[in-house]
């Protein structure tokens, strides 16, 4: 059931990690920028310089999981872009969203409800553009 591999279509894998990098820098550069550094804590100071691990650090884990949505995807034979929509909004909600809550309901996040709000639109955006890319092209 989860050989499926040979059967991914690594342009669109590709084309997937591009919506998450592009996306993740105009929500986090432009669109929350401020509210996002509320939601930190550090609304009073002013924030580092990207570097290298700031600019490429999320590919890994972004590709991570396009590569494991691939895989799904593939395993469990969606082919339509409705039913890409549904696996999306399972994964979008269930996983990616949920799991920011888990990770911001800690001391070192001062706002978690906010940071979670902040963060959930974007990867919810990218797992139904990734998901619907995926099946499309496949």
């Amino acid at each position: 059931m989860f050989n499926v591999f040979a059967d991914i279509n690594w342009l669109a894998v590709i084309a997937s990690l591009l919506v998450f990098a592009v996306l993740g820098y105009v929500y986090f550069t432009f669109l929350v920028a401020k509210p996002y550094k509320v939601a930190l804590g550090n609304q009073n100071r002013d924030m580092p310089a990207g570097g290298a691990l700031l600019t490429a650090g999320p590919l890994l884990p972004n590709l991570i999981v396009v590569i494991t949505s691939a895989v799904l995807l593939r395993a469990l034979n969606v082919v339509t872009i409705g039913d890409a929509i549904a696996f999306g909004l399972i994964v979008g909600i269930g996983y990616l969203t949920a799991h920011t809550l888990t990770i911001a309901l800690n001391p070192n996040f001062p706002r978690p409800f906010l940071y979670t709000i902040l963060n959930a639109p974007y990867f919810l955006i990218c797992i139904l553009l990734t998901s619907i890319i995926l099946t499309a092209w496949r």
